[in-house]
């Protein structure tokens, strides 16, 4: 299993211990140190059945200040994504061809 985990993010830090206290084999990827690429965030996207669009952070300062009321289509947020990787919704767990996003964090489960 990976994990898309911000450190500081409760969320991400109770789905990352639900992870541990399940005994799954888990690569963790802080993605604000190291962002997905283009290629793997449409990965990340088909495997979680969902268009960039949907996993924005609309409460964050970035996204109020430069996006907020924009008609963008959905290649053009994937392009926000890549440059704003704090905008992508957190935490993104993905095993094999599935992903969820941790919110609440039991949905986790869901990929055991």
């Amino acid at each position: 299993m990976k994990i898309y985990h911000n450190p500081r993010c409760s969320k991400s830090r109770q789905s990352l211990q639900l992870l541990e206290e399940a005994k799954q084999d888990i690569e963790v990827v802080k993605y604000l140190d190291t962002p997905p690429t283009k290629e793997e965030l449409e990965d990340i996207l088909k495997k979680l059945g969902m268009k960039p669009s949907e996993i924005i952070r609309k409460g964050e300062a970035i996204y109020k200040e430069n996006y907020k009321g924009k008609d963008l289509t959905e290649e053009e947020w994937i392009d926000v994504l890549l440059e704003h990787p704090k905008l992508i919704e957190r935490p993104i767990i993905v095993h094999g061809d599935k992903a969820v996003i941790g919110r609440p964090p039991e949905k986790v489960k869901e990929l055991f």
